[in-house]
């Protein structure tokens, strides 16, 4: 259901509010100064985590910026590329960090929805004595940009050992993994074992207010700690707020419901305008709206959003992306839907 002030918030998974079991457990986590790796919460996440997606370590971070920074400034050297689709989010919404940090540029290839191909790294390290020199691989599941669509497990698996004779890593953005896994009921270690790294979050829809973790070999994740400390995510008495994500990783089947809900809400806007919106397309907890084929413009339906309480992103391009998670509800669909009717009525 919305907050508490009666905002239902449709921009992103990221807005979602701590339960009160998990302000509960971070009120009471037993913690210690995890920088001397003396948090027992922290290394109970640590251990959870990594048994879980099939790695023998893993890092808690604060950001899933800094686990996918990590994960590359492990795997390259300056003036690398890293091999990717055009619409990953390291390469475009981490504001540059990767160039910044790692001094890497980025190989793009045409692969609709971040699906990669063999045929596609064969094309681009064909080029590797012209161009720079390319180490790293990255996917990104679900894909944020196409909507939250899954890379279905056969795509990753097929391109994989083609990877693997040039002699690339791999490294998995699976910020949005466990939707991935609620999707398709392929397990996160399926996905996870066509990567080197993964770093998967808590605080989208698994809904714990911080943090993310990066998992892969323990020499790696080793040095990962190291690397860290250098940008500032060492922290100190992290077990309150790993005592939320650990509760946030035991309920990650919950996501399902998000993705119901996703359906639900297309369906509905697809009677107002069905034109902008696709239904079918609808993988997992996003909806993707044409914002030029709205039967209002945008900014007259966002009038009657802003007077109903309901937040929205603007159109990024000609994108308008909506997003459902544990604190929006069928009553908030229906409020956002009544708004659009509305505007339609009234334009």
């Amino acid at each position: 259901m919305s907050f508490p002030d009666g905002i239902a918030d449709f921009r992103s998974d990221t807005v979602t509010r701590p339960t009160p079991e998990m302000r509960k457990a971070m009120a009471e986590a037993e913690v210690g100064d995890d920088v001397y790796s003396d948090d027992p919460t922290v290394n109970q996440l640590e251990d959870v985590a990594a048994a879980l997606i099939g790695k023998e370590a893993a890092i808690f971070v604060p950001t899933g910026t800094m686990g996918n920074q990590l994960a590359i400034m492990l795997q390259t050297r300056h003036g690398d590329d890293v091999l990717c689709d055009p619409g990953i989010h390291s390469r475009n919404v981490e504001k540059g960090a990767a160039s910044a940090l790692s001094g890497v540029g980025f190989r793009t290839v045409d692969a609709p929805d971040g699906r990669i191909t063999a045929e596609q790294i064969d094309e681009a390290m064909s080029l590797s004595g012209f161009f720079p020199r390319i180490r790293l691989m990255i996917w990104e599941n679900t894909h944020n940009l196409a909507g939250g669509k899954v890379v279905p497990l056969e795509v990753m698996a097929a391109a994989e050992p083609t990877a693997r004779r040039h002699g690339l890593s791999i490294h998995l953005d699976g910020a949005r993994i466990f939707n991935a896994v609620a999707a398709s009921g392929v397990t996160a270690e399926r996905y996870a074992s066509h990567a080197d790294t993964i770093q998967f979050c808590f605080s989208k829809g698994l809904g714990a207010p911080v943090g993310s973790i990066l998992c892969g070999p323990s020499d790696l994740i080793g040095e990962a700690r190291y690397l860290r400390k250098r940008l500032g995510g060492a922290m100190r008495q992290a077990g309150v707020l790993a005592a939320a994500a650990l509760i946030a990783l035991r309920d990650r089947d919950r996501l399902v419901e998000d993705h119901e809900l996703a359906s639900h809400l297309a369906d509905e806007l697809s009677v107002v305008a069905a034109s902008a919106v696709d239904s079918k397309q609808v993988e997992t907890n996003m909806v993707q709206l044409d914002a030029n084929r709205l039967p209002v413009p945008f900014a007259i339906w966002k009038q009657h959003l802003d007077l109903d309480g309901i937040k929205v992103n603007s159109p990024f391009g000609n994108t308008l992306r909506l997003v459902t998670h544990r604190d929006v509800d069928r009553a908030d669909v229906s409020r956002l839907v009544d708004t659009l009717r509305r505007a339609v009525a009234t334009a």
